[in-house]
């Protein structure tokens, strides 16, 4: 699949609307674009979390796959189901990859013993911060009316991911919530 950007600005939305994939005109404020925003935004909070010393190389390759799949999910809910042409769909495949990285990462973690507080390493609190803007993009996502399942799937899947891999960024000194700690 080829995607040719010739124009970036085309003046088309600065009345408030967007075109959807399937050229459908809907206000910015529609629930497919805030929930395809959201995901755009936690793709960029990943490509930052690239850049930062301390995320171990595997974890990049891993995030790597996901922006691109994030892409993918984007594109989804850019289409409403129907029409005559075949769109690109999350399949449960991305979904059963997400799984599998996550048991891999958690096999080598202690079992948690109280809440993690978001922090820690620079490369677990970016971690963090993706995992709350993918938990928004998750309930975006489930406001759109005929969204993909999958998708849905996908982004819960990806959030826990991404906790996993905060707790594997942080090497076992994780900051832990102690109730009533300071009351």
């Amino acid at each position: 699949m080829t995607v040719n950007l010739t124009r970036i600005y085309t003046k088309l939305g600065d009345g408030g609307e967007t075109h959807l994939g399937d050229m459908s005109r809907v206000p910015k404020t529609h629930p497919r674009i805030e929930a395809y925003g959201d995901v755009d935004e936690l793709n960029a909070q990943l490509g930052v979390t690239l850049t930062v010393e301390g995320l171990p190389a595997q974890y990049a390759q891993w995030l790597r796959r996901v922006q691109n799949d994030l892409f993918d999910i984007g594109a989804d809910l850019s289409v409403p189901h129907g029409g005559d042409r075949e769109r690109l769909r999350v399949k449960p495949e991305q979904v059963t990859w997400l799984e599998a990285a996550c048991d891999e990462v958690n096999e080598t973690l202690a079992p948690l013993k109280s809440f993690v507080l978001p922090g820690g390493t620079p490369a677990a609190a970016h971690l963090h911060v993706c995992r709350t803007v993918c938990r928004r993009a998750e309930r975006r996502a489930i406001l759109v009316a005929d969204a993909n399942p999958e998708v849905v799937r996908y982004l819960n899947r990806l959030s826990d991911l991404l906790f996993i891999l905060s707790r594997g960024a942080n090497g076992g000194e994780e900051p832990l919530w102690e109730p009533g700690r300071f009351a």
